[in-house]
């Protein structure tokens, strides 16, 4: 879900042009959720095989991924591991709205009510364990790196950042920032549009959001940062009702002390845990990020054996990237 802090994060738009080569680390979980709820039949279902599995993440991996690919920008994909003690509660409470959800789709579909069968259709998305794995044999079949992350995927990545084995991470939300990345890349997709929920679209671009920038315009630290987030609310406790980025901002740089901090928003929850997470997140030290050539066969076997792709759409979106690499050979574009 991610922490809300968009109206005091500083963001620059930017080119592909500006992520030729350069490392991209991918929130499998935060993008696949994108594809699942984006990638629809018209009835607001999502895209199925005749077996009834769900391929709308597939779709979106094939799609997006190679699109990238062949602009030369360079995906690392993250998955999640064990998540935080804390953030059970928190999927607890996503899993009873699903289910919720899910009564009210069955009540639309003997409606026939089409808006808002689309409307609780995406309402219902769950990854389960077969798309992730699916998942994880097609990114390692189109030649891309798969890092699992003992824990949050957003901490991983951080990491892979602060070391600078990826230039930015790729994600929708700013969490990786909490952990101490340096850069993210948000609205990494070429459709270049966004529907707003009036059903118009707005042209979009990747946008870039720089920690050092972000932490300077603020005149705050990364601590600090950590502070604000929790008072707004994060994936590991509820926000202090209302507070939001402003007050919580204003709040962190009149209390330098922490405690201060919490008590003058009348919090009424051990904050130091929720602190504690985020400093204390395991990650993986020892990852290898190798590059290798697409292997059609091995994506054909996944998409057109298993889950009934058309053949030449998979061969045309693999011909063009293993084109692209024949035609880079030697530059180290892979390196």
């Amino acid at each position: 879900m991610g922490v809300k802090l968009s109206s005091i994060i500083q963001k620059e738009s930017i080119d592909f042009k500006d992520l030729t080569n350069k490392r991209i680390a991918i929130d499998f979980s935060n993008t696949a959720y994108q594809f699942l709820s984006s990638i629809r039949q018209q009835d607001g279902t999502p895209l199925m095989d005749s077996k009834g599995n769900i391929t709308s993440v597939y779709t979106g991996i094939l799609t997006r991924f190679t699109n990238l690919m062949q602009k030369d920008v360079k995906l690392v994909v993250v998955f999640d591991g064990k998540p935080p003690i804390l953030k059970i509660k928190t999927q607890e409470e996503r899993e009873l709205k699903k289910q919720h959800a899910e009564k009210k789709l069955a009540l639309a579909h003997e409606d026939e009510d089409l808006e808002a069968i689309s409307k609780y259709s995406k309402q219902t998305a769950r990854l389960s364990r077969d798309i992730i794995q699916t998942s994880k044999d097609l990114v390692k079949a189109l030649g891309l790196p798969i890092i699992q992350a003992p824990s949050e995927a957003d901490a991983q990545m951080a990491f892979m950042n602060e070391k600078d084995d990826v230039w930015a991470c790729g994600t929708s939300d700013i969490d990786c920032l909490l952990h101490g990345a340096k850069r993210l890349v948000t609205n990494l997709t070429l459709s270049q549009k966004r529907r707003l929920p009036s059903g118009a679209y707005i042209k979009t671009t990747p946008e870039m959001i720089s920690s050092e920038k972000v932490l300077s315009s603020l005149n705050i630290n990364q601590d600090q940062l950590i502070v604000i987030s929790i008072l707004c609310g994060t994936d590991y406790n509820q926000g202090i009702h209302g507070i939001g980025p402003k007050k919580a901002l204003k709040l962190v740089q009149t209390y330098h002390d922490f405690d201060e901090v919490f008590k003058a928003a009348n919090a009424d929850f051990n904050w130091k845990k929720i602190y504690a997470t985020f400093k204390s997140m395991p990650i993986m030290k020892n990852y290898q990020l190798k590059f290798q050539e697409p292997n059609l066969e091995a994506v054909k076997k996944i998409l057109v054996d298993k889950h009934e792709f058309s053949e030449e759409r998979v061969e045309s979106s693999i011909e063009k990237i293993t084109k692209r690499d024949k035609s880079q050979k030697g530059l180290g574009n892979w390196v």
